[in-house]
């Protein structure tokens, strides 16, 4: 599989992903745990079938010292007990958020209510944000098709 364009090296793509990647950057610096927010990017690119983006996190997520067992289950959280409340509440945000067009009322109240349970102001918006971020660079990645399995962590920084 090749990518159609490509996108890393594209003069006009490195504009947009300039300010993606900013983006991105603020939630990294906010006050939402790390390993909430890789679990979050894993989360939205398996439901949107991201190859790359799952590789990149699942990957960078290993190396920052994350368990296989959780990397493992991520797709059937619900089930799994290695999850954190938190955790779950962001994951259960994250399926919510990213499937919009599934659910007729967007985000429920009830997932919005236990989000707000675990995490601060500061941090719900740093949720909100990183689920919109996870799931444009999801998006790029899918319409172009970019390859999967190649990536080494902290290849980008």
């Amino acid at each position: 599989m090749n990518a159609r364009v490509n996108f890393f090296g594209n003069p006009l793509a490195a504009k947009v992903l300039k300010h993606i990647n900013s983006a991105g950057r603020a939630v990294t610096d906010s006050g939402l745990p790390a390993v909430t927010q890789e679990l979050v990017k894993i989360r939205a690119s398996q439901i949107n079938g991201c190859g790359f983006c799952t590789d990149m996190h699942t990957k960078d997520a290993a190396a920052a010292g994350e368990t296989s067992v959780r990397l493992n289950l991520v797709a059937a959280w619900r089930e799994a007990t290695v999850f954190t409340e938190a955790e779950r509440a962001a994951l259960e945000l994250t399926e919510q958020g990213t499937r919009i067009a599934d659910a007729a009322g967007g985000v429920s109240d009830e997932a919005w209510a236990d989000a707000a349970k675990h995490y601060d102001e500061d941090q719900l918006v740093a949720l909100i944000s990183l689920i919109a971020v996870i799931n444009a660079y999801n998006r790029i990645n899918v319409v172009n098709q970019q390859p999967a399995g190649d990536y080494q962590p902290g290849q980008f920084g």
